[in-house]
């Protein structure tokens, strides 16, 4: 009897520490209390709606009025044909993304770092940070304006080179490359001023103990600024990669201003769930192949967590 005494008076001293936490902070228990039920309301709430993925939706019987399907939408998304070059787009994409959104944003706040002169540092940080605000239909006509095959100023740009005007708008394979420019150029800012942050955290007295040592500067960037980043670099990349399986509607439906003749190089699981859903009315197809969306995301996290955990665990989520 004596070890169920002992295992009862722990669990009510436990309870009783936890009240007494949630007591001591309670009053910034309240400060997030409403972002605490926006999250429930719009991120929770919602998950309800999992259900329709596994439905025959009818949109007179209602979600919990249409009739059971199992896992029949989970097999005609894989048998349909597009699936797996959508899935290999979508992937594709997001590999690229995921190493240039490493390595450029940190060259770019090393070179930051390098700069002494407060002025001027503000002045590129507020003129790269300003596209991260734009949304993907304004960068889209941007891009247009650069873009378009009568007047746009790439194609003026040719002619006056003596070349011919390109159609960019139906030739899927430049879109390859101008995806992942357009990505890049508009989250530059804000990946470049996240390592920044994480730069000035570095204590001087490293860079110059270095530099007594004799140190040049490309030796100080490699065998100490960038150690430091490795930490925030490891968690963005294990968060990125929980997000391979999606991609950022915007980037992929605006910017190519959805041409269909785009298509064998634009579309990617976002856009094909879009077009399932809105246009072809596949609701319950769309719920399945966005549920496989989310689990195949879910685990990725926990599996590059673990084997980050298992490499050094100080870099790890948790």
């Amino acid at each position: 009897m004596t070890p169920k005494i002992k295992s009862k008076s722990s669990a009510i001293e436990l309870a009783v520490g936890m009240l007494r936490n949630l007591y001591k902070n309670k009053a910034f228990l309240l400060l997030s209390l409403p972002m605490m039920l926006v999250v429930f309301v719009f991120n929770y709430i919602p998950m309800v709606g999992v259900i329709v993925a596994f439905k025959k939706f009818r949109y007179n019987l209602g979600i919990f009025g249409s009739e059971w399907n199992g896992l029949n939408n989970f097999k005609f998304f894989f048998r349909n044909p597009d699936a797996l070059k959508v899935i290999t787009k979508t992937v594709s994409y997001n590999a690229v993304f995921i190493i240039l959104g490493i390595v450029i944003p940190v060259g770019v706040a090393l070179l930051l770092y390098e700069i002494k002169n407060r002025k001027l540092l503000k002045i590129y940080q507020t003129t790269m940070f300003i596209p991260y605000f734009l949304s993907w239909v304004v960068v889209a006509y941007m891009a247009y304006a650069f873009l378009n095959p009568a007047s746009g100023m790439l194609n003026n740009l040719r002619v006056l080179m003596g070349q011919e005007k390109i159609s960019w708008y139906t030739k899927p394979i430049y879109w390859i490359f101008i995806l992942p420019i357009a990505n890049t150029w508009k989250g530059l800012g804000f990946g470049a001023l996240v390592y920044y942050a994480s730069l000035m955290s570095i204590d001087p007295e490293y860079f110059e103990a270095a530099t007594i040592d004799g140190a040049n500067k490309l030796q100080v960037i490699w065998n100490i600024t960038i150690p430091f980043l490795y930490p925030l670099m490891t968690i963005l990349t294990i968060l990125a990669i929980g997000g391979i399986f999606s991609s950022d509607f915007g980037l992929f439906f605006q910017l190519p201003m959805d041409s269909k003749l785009l298509y064998k190089t634009t579309d990617v699981i976002d856009t094909y769930i879009y077009r399932a859903m809105a246009v072809n009315s596949n609701i319950d197809t769309a719920s399945a192949a966005g549920l496989i969306k989310s689990v195949v995301g879910f685990v990725l996290v926990i599996t590059t967590n673990a084997i980050v955990n298992k490499i050094n665990s100080d870099y790890a989520l948790y």
